[in-house]
């Protein structure tokens, strides 16, 4: 059985207060995005160990253990003895350390295919509480909807909401920013306004009204995604942001871009027209 688990970017992401268990709660928009890894699961009843990784695409740093993936196996295996021995094959193209939830959604799509192929029959209560324990954004990719999300960003209220027609474009530098750092350098302070109102403005006004807490500081510790988010606004984005923090910046354009492996070397590109 195959799967495709895709990537999110964030629309805006206001970081509003600390809590008392050192969490931040947030307010944001995910957004999928169809740029997908590739997971697969195949059944080794013969095999006298618990499961096999093989894993292409983009490298990985760290032990295999501490792949989600795997840790999703070993904390169904606790509870579902008649899961068999797996071999896993996964094949990365969302980058890591993005601010795309690569790995959250390779949790998230191999709790569903677990549970799909080997008729688990988890409820809806023990698969949200399951991902909660994985990532903060691992609900969100089990459905992968466009949803306004609070709290940690465990908190999911899915809207009616699209970018269908909009040219998508997204570059990662070879930087990795430290989530736990970036939210030590940020202020945090309630939003005066929704994000869901927010957005219901037409796109071409977002640059002034839809806002990435984490910028301001991220970018002057990386001048350089600072540099390409403005390279994006002088190509002729309606509307560019970092996702997440960082470190990649994504751009909305009207039409398809013919530059940007010149404009953005020893960076990942991507591009595509966004369909839903």
């Amino acid at each position: 059985m195959i799967v495709y688990p895709c990537c999110k970017i964030n629309i805006g992401l206001n970081i509003v207060e600390r809590r008392e268990d050192g969490y931040h709660n947030i307010e944001t928009i995910f957004y999928p995005i169809p740029l997908h890894d590739t997971l697969e699961v195949v059944s080794l009843p013969s095999s006298n160990q618990p499961y096999r990784l093989h894993q292409s695409g983009i490298s990985l740093d760290g032990d295999s253990s501490n792949n989600l993936v795997v840790k999703v196996y070993n904390q169904l295996r606790e509870d579902y003895k008649q899961l068999p021995p797996i071999e896993i094959r996964l094949h990365k193209s969302i980058p890591s350390g993005a601010g795309l939830g690569g790995g959250s959604s390779d949790a998230a799509f191999m709790l569903r295919l677990l549970n799909e192929k080997y008729d688990l029959r988890m409820d809806e209560e023990d698969i949200q509480y399951r991902l909660s324990r994985l990532g903060a954004d691992c609900a969100f990719f089990y459905h992968a909807r466009p949803a306004y999300a609070t709290g940690i960003g465990d908190e999911l209220t899915h809207i009616d909401f699209d970018l269908r027609g909009w040219n998508l474009v997204l570059v990662k530098p070879d930087i990795h920013v430290s989530t736990k750092e970036a939210y030590s350098m940020v202020r945090p302070k309630p939003s005066s306004q929704s994000l869901p109102d927010i957005i219901s403005h037409p796109v071409e006004l977002w640059k002034d009204l839809v806002k990435n807490d984490f910028e301001d500081s991220v970018f002057r510790h990386y001048p350089e995604i600072a540099e390409i988010k403005q390279t994006l606004y002088d190509m002729g984005a309606a509307y560019a942001s970092m996702s997440g923090s960082g470190s990649t910046v994504f751009a909305l354009f009207n039409r398809s871009q013919t530059e940007l492996e010149d404009s953005f070397q020893n960076c990942f590109v991507f591009q595509t027209r966004l369909h839903k």
